[in-house]
């Protein structure tokens, strides 16, 4: 986080342009979309631990050689693209291998709690990053914050060294690529309740990107809130996500729980989150601190049911084709809010944003195959 916040300020003193900024965000994003299905395949074909060591040790030596260009005067603004390319295709294979391996480490009654655990380093690291990143970039500089991070994943890779990470049973006769590849889609498609569930979260996350999108222009133009306020809401639904995780992490859910904790949990996130910019900015703390509460305890308990459910020889092919599907959506999201903004009142349209995925889950309460894939406690075979 502190690396990204020290590239963006460099690109703009490099070059002064926001649209080589925004360029550069594409370039990290687009190679992480598009080879995430492809990625995949390669998941579920390969050693998972071999493949996070050279996700971390290639993004480290890319990072690690901007660094000490920018050390010597001769870093340039295309080798920082390059380096953002690595970056996402790297991440491409990295994501899926960890949301696969962990179910191979962790007891299947840990699952939901290991994620907690996961995400709650994450969420706080990131928090420490965005909050410590601008005085390291004033301390420090850009080319030695580049350099640091490139040591981090080399360190990383290291560290995935010590992971025992058993090997996923391969068939005799492996099938080609392609073949594999239709394999997952088939999969997702055959199983209804997993089918739904990746909806779910697609849908989730192209109405919630939206309205976390708008809610910077709410805040710019809106008098008594302005950026400043801004950044302290950012920091509190921050918080509010680790003490999410931090609950369930450490409150134990019974497998015949999780569909009602789910169903709550989704519920009271989107009638909360629709009310957040209805309301006057100290309520407006407090909705969106209790509103990712319930929003972090939906996202670790999906991708929990997601790890237990899926065969060992599956679990690349869903977790990336799920990364491409929601990861897609962003961009279309945040550009469509920002046309529908210009024409709709922005504290109605927020709103329903945040209403919105309320009006998509609910056939799927009453989904009697949706809420036995729930409460499922083991791996689900194709029919």
């Amino acid at each position: 986080m502190a690396y990204e916040i020290a590239l963006g300020f460099w690109v703009l003193a490099a070059t002064g342009s926001t649209a080589v900024m925004g360029s550069l965000m594409a370039a990290t994003s687009l190679p992480r979309i598009l080879a995430s299905p492809l990625a995949g395949v390669w998941v579920d074909r390969y050693d998972r631990r071999w493949m996070l060591v050279a996700a971390d040790i290639v993004r480290g030596a890319a990072i690690a050689l901007v660094g000490v260009a920018a050390l010597l005067g001769l870093a340039k603004v295309w080798m920082v693209f390059a380096a953002g390319m690595v970056l996402g295709l790297c991440g491409a294979f990295f994501g899926p291998a960890v949301s696969s391996a962990l179910p191979d480490i962790v007891p299947k009654h840990r699952i939901v709690q290991a994620n907690s655990a996961f995400g709650l380093i994450g969420t706080g690291t990131g928090i420490a990053g965005n909050a410590g990143g601008g005085f390291l970039y004033a301390a420090l500089g850009a080319p030695l914050l580049f350099l640091f991070n490139g040591l981090s994943f080399l360190y990383a890779g290291a560290a995935c060294l010590l992971i025992r990470v058993p090997p996923v049973a391969r068939p005799r006769r492996a099938a080609g690529f392609w073949s594999d590849f239709r394999s997952g889609l088939a999969y997702i498609w055959r199983i209804t309740g997993l089918r739904d569930l990746i909806l779910l979260a697609a849908g989730m996350n192209f109405f919630g990107v939206m309205g976390f999108t708008l809610l910077l222009p709410l805040f710019q133009r809106t008098a008594g809130l302005g950026p400043a306020r801004y950044g302290v809401a950012m920091a509190v639904t921050a918080g509010g996500a680790l003490l999410g995780m931090l609950l369930t992490s450490t409150v134990p859910i019974a497998p015949h729980r999780r569909f009602p904790v789910i169903t709550w949990s989704l519920v009271l996130t989107c009638l909360i989150w629709g009310l957040v910019p209805l309301v006057g900015y100290w309520p407006m703390l407090a909705l969106g601190l209790a509103g990712t509460v319930f929003n972090a305890a939906v996202n670790v308990l999906i991708g929990s049911v997601m790890q237990i459910t899926t065969p060992a020889g599956m679990r690349g092919k869903v977790f990336a084709l799920m990364g491409t599907v929601t990861g897609s959506l962003m961009p279309l999201a945040m550009a469509l809010g920002g046309v529908l903004a210009e024409v709709v009142p922005l504290r109605p349209l927020i709103a329903v944003c945040f209403f919105a995925p309320l009006l998509l889950a609910l056939p799927l309460f009453f989904s009697a195959p949706f809420k036995q894939f729930i409460g499922a406690t083991a791996e689900v075979a194709a029919p």
